[in-house]
């Protein structure tokens, strides 16, 4: 039996300690619904497939979410979890350290032990979130059990290093096409070098200026990246296809439509055809909603902007203020020397317990 009401540092390492690749959540979903059970008072308490969800109804004016992924992404020889003492304090190694299970365990550990909350709270554990956002067990609760994620406003565990990160970027895939005329390169004034004519797009990218843009006081910078490039059929053969997947990171001012928009801009002009692939729209930071606002505030407004995607996005396409506050350097999230200093892991219960105790 997981101990929710222990230290929340020891609860993190025996949830680390329970496999929980994408897909093999069982175990670990098992272990967090029985503790909930056992453990709390108050809430009402579901199981949905591999996630659990509990909520209190106290008649509270507001109602905060503490949503977190048991998922990992596969071990990679760290797991168990182990400690060490260096430059960085105490600190727990394991797989999921980082991403997510401190975030996990302090929204556990909290749920047992803040005795008179000043919100109604949901906890939200969910499954699949490290694989394809088709699996994503948010999107599967958020489809099955709407009314299970309303709120005021959402904190997602995920790492943050000690700092509200407020809403996310959005994220959009585009394959750049090429097209030309083959030939044997030994005659390649008979063809049409569809690679030469990426060079255009290269050159583009390389020239690209980011924006930035201050959206309640939290900077994004855009990026627009090229990640792949494929072409070519044989060493003696002049291509008459190649392509390049460039990668728009995009403010949360832009929608997905405009987001597209501006990359076709990028490349207006050139010989090539540009493909959507993916998408996925950004999340405003909402921080001037006033659960957000209460929440900066007990956060000494340590504040900053998510880069990258999180599930936050789900939280804001439905008009709830969310924003990612964790344990752990985001940097260090699916690296074999995954691994928090303890004192994060500290410090972040008792900031949220001051929090929701109001």
């Amino acid at each position: 039996m997981l101990d929710l009401r222990g230290d929340p540092i020891e609860l993190t390492a025996a949830l680390v300690d329970i496999p929980s690749e994408s897909r093999h959540e069982a175990v670990i979903a098992d272990a967090v619904e029985a503790a909930l059970r056992e453990q709390t008072s108050g809430f009402e308490i579901i199981r949905d497939g591999n996630a659990v969800l509990a909520r209190t109804a106290l008649g509270r004016p507001t109602r905060v979410l503490l949503a977190g992924h048991l998922d990992t992404v596969p071990a990679a020889g760290n797991v168990p979890s182990r400690r060490s003492t260096g430059d960085e304090g105490a600190v727990l190694h394991g797989c999921g350290t980082v991403d997510m299970k401190s975030g996990d365990a302090v929204f556990l550990h909290l749920a047992a032990t803040v005795a008179d909350p000043a919100h109604d709270l949901t906890l939200v554990f969910y499954d699949c979130e490290e694989i394809e956002a088709s699996a994503n067990g948010l999107g599967r609760i958020e489809a099955n059990l709407p009314d299970w994620l309303d709120a005021d406003l959402a904190v997602l565990g995920e790492p943050t290093g000690g700092y509200i990160e407020a809403g996310c970027q959005g994220t959009l895939r585009v394959v750049v096409h090429a097209a030309g005329v083959r030939a044997h390169s030994a005659r390649s004034w008979l063809g049409d070098n569809a690679i030469h004519k990426l060079g255009a797009v290269l050159q583009r990218l390389a020239e690209y200026q980011p924006r930035r843009v201050d959206i309640d006081g939290c900077e994004y910078r855009e990026g627009l990246s090229a990640v792949r490039i494929d072409g070519g059929v044989a060493g003696n053969v002049i291509p008459d296809a190649a392509a390049v997947t460039v990668n728009f990171r995009f403010a949360p001012d832009r929608n997905p439509a405009q987001a597209l928009a501006h990359v076709h801009d990028v490349f207006d002009g050139l010989d090539v055809r540009v493909e959507q692939t993916d998408v996925a729209a950004g999340a405003l930071p909402g921080l001037g909603a006033p659960a957000a606002a209460t929440l900066v505030a007990a956060a000494g407004g340590r504040v900053r902007a998510k880069y990258g995607w999180t599930d936050v996005s789900r939280f804001a396409a439905r008009g709830i203020p969310a924003v990612n506050y964790g344990p752990g350097d985001p940097n260090l999230a699916h690296k074999v020397d995954e691994r928090v200093p303890v004192e994060q892991i500290t410090a972040t219960t008792e900031l949220l317990r001051a929090f929701l105790g109001g």
